[in-house]
């Protein structure tokens, strides 16, 4: 699929001018406001050590995946080789905030819905399988997809294209003929590593996002009209 001449930072009429062959969503961010879940946990595993945890801490670790966290985190703490004890604590203490706390993202319960059944849709996240099960579940949207990746599943995880390939893969959709969804420069660097096309909904840092369109929300009208005209 050629780069339609609407897919621009600011389309002014219709998203794409041809039928995408599947979509691919990323999860944190994206569909589940799970990242304040993190920064939660992150800052609770800082406390624990009598560390800060602020804004410049929260930019080292979005869009990173969990075994990225955990050696970034060990080198922090000055707990190299004491990775499986942070990860545990990392993983327990995430999984009971996103039970608790996560919400669906705006637009995105509606966008997933609209387009199931008219057109194969994936998940492909940077989580480990048992935090992104949680959080598909707590939005809401287990079953929802036909297939789910998670970080733990592929070789190596964004900004890697494996799980968007793997998730191509799945769907029987050619990534070229594609399209991911990221709310992450990490994400969307994957994305755009597959061959797919980029729909951007930046979480930090818009300005210069690399995705082929950037949108403020999946709430963007012109995405569910397209969905429900499929």
């Amino acid at each position: 699929m050629t780069k339609p001449e609407q897919l621009v930072a600011e389309p002014a009429g219709g998203l794409f001018t041809s039928r995408p062959e599947g979509v691919v969503f990323d999860c944190d961010g994206l569909l589940v406001d799970t990242e304040p879940c993190w920064t939660v946990a992150e800052s609770a595993v800082f406390a624990r050590r009598g560390l800060p945890y602020g804004t410049k801490e929260k930019a080292l670790f979005i869009g990173k995946s969990v075994p990225a966290t955990v050696e970034l985190m060990a080198g922090i703490f000055g707990e190299v080789g004491n990775d499986d004890a942070i990860r545990a604590e990392v993983m327990g203490t995430v999984g009971d905030v996103i039970l608790g706390q996560a919400e669906p993202m705006p637009g995105a319960l509606e966008l997933v819905r609209a387009l199931s059944g008219r057109m194969p849709i994936a998940v492909a996240s940077n989580s480990p399988r048992v935090i992104l099960d949680i959080t598909l579940q707590r939005a809401g949207l287990t079953g929802a997809f036909g297939a789910v990746i998670a970080a733990d599943e592929v070789p190596i995880p964004k900004p890697a294209p494996d799980l968007y390939l793997a998730a191509c893969r799945l769907l029987g959709a050619r990534p070229s003929a594609s399209v991911g969804f990221e709310d992450t420069w990490t994400g969307a660097a994957a994305a755009r590593a597959a061959g797919m096309l980029v729909v951007g909904v930046p979480s930090l840092d818009p300005e210069g996002f690399p995705a082929d369109v950037v949108l403020q929300s999946l709430a963007d009208p012109r995405l569910l009209a397209w969905a429900r005209a499929l």
